[in-house]
């Protein structure tokens, strides 16, 4: 949905999946410096929207997902996912309970499947599942962040958006957002993530899964690559050569030499870091060689040790 906010002064869209946002409003790197100062808020509207009401809600997402739902507290923000058979991530989303629903926010055009997968999972649960993105609207204020890896979003009515603006400006871009998100490691699903991705690759272990819950889709592997450590790939940062003056584009190979190691996803200008980008690279490539990708060197910054994981192996 187009944000009411591409009508404040000197805002520029997007591209992309979020295109329907500003990308800036003059100044992608004083936007930066004014979250990174606490203060501002940024427009992230185009987010898909979900609601799970029902008095069986936390209970069924619990058994559902990678997170502990079943005593969350009222409006505390959390993150679960759901997983295939395999382990891999299949959904992602963020949001807090009530006492009436749980709403949680995920990546724009994913509300519907994500919809799809819960409905088919109710069976006699109490439980109601609906899109609410034409409701809601997904915002991020920097001086709730501190609170938790998910504090800093909040929920607003769409109708009020603008009077939001109002209220709560600066205003600041989608572009200061996304370099501080990446210079944080957090990833984005779809974007900094293939159907191969397993939490573990990835920093999700604590943030988006709760290690000691019941069963659910997908455990097995998360508990056995934790357990025995070293996950097949790992999210890193990557420090780009700045002299020219583009970003990768995501999915491209990342290359050791001319060997493909992994690729890239997302990628910003950061005020202070330079051009920086995530990509997921194959675990045992070290972390001290240079790589490439579309021409351009890249060092590597650690986010998630190869090394990760309990190592726990059996006597023999």
């Amino acid at each position: 949905m187009r944000s009411p906010l591409l009508s404040l002064p000197g805002a520029v869209a997007g591209d992309g999946v979020d295109h329907d946002v500003a990308a800036h409003y003059g100044s992608f790197n004083t936007e930066q410096r004014t979250l990174e100062s606490g203060d501002g808020f940024v427009d992230l509207s185009h987010r898909d929207v979900v609601r799970v009401s029902g008095p069986d809600r936390l209970t069924w997402l619990h058994s559902l997902t990678t997170q502990h739902l079943e005593s969350l507290a009222p409006k505390a923000w959390t993150g679960a996912l759901v997983l295939s058979p395999q382990g891999h991530v299949e959904h992602a989303f963020f949001g807090y309970d009530d006492g009436e629903a749980f709403t949680a926010h995920t990546e724009p055009g994913a509300a519907a499947a994500l919809v799809e997968f819960l409905d088919r999972m109710r069976f006699m649960m109490r439980v109601e599942v609906a899109d609410v993105t034409d409701e809601l609207a997904v915002t991020w204020r920097p001086g709730a962040a501190a609170e938790g890896p998910y504090a800093g979003y909040e929920l607003v009515p769409r109708a009020q958006l603008t009077a939001y603006a109002d209220a709560a400006g600066p205003a600041c871009g989608l572009w200061a957002f996304e370099a501080l998100r990446i210079a944080r490691g957090e990833p984005r699903l779809g974007l900094d993530t293939d159907h191969r991705t397993i939490p573990n690759e990835v920093g999700w272990i604590g943030p988006a899964v709760h290690l000691d819950k019941g069963c659910y889709r997908g455990q097995e592997t998360v508990a056995r690559v934790h357990t025995l450590g070293r996950p097949p790939r790992r999210l890193t940062l990557l420090h780009l050569d700045g002299s020219e003056n583009r970003l990768p584009t995501v999915g491209s190979d990342l290359l050791h030499g001319e060997k493909v190691v992994g690729f890239v996803g997302t990628s910003a200008r950061h005020h202070e870091l330079g051009p920086i980008a995530l990509a997921m690279v194959k675990r045992n490539v070290p972390l001290d060689v240079e790589l490439s990708v579309e021409g351009m060197p890249a060092a590597q910054e650690v986010v998630v040790d190869p090394e990760v994981g309990l190592h726990v192996r059996p006597l023999r």
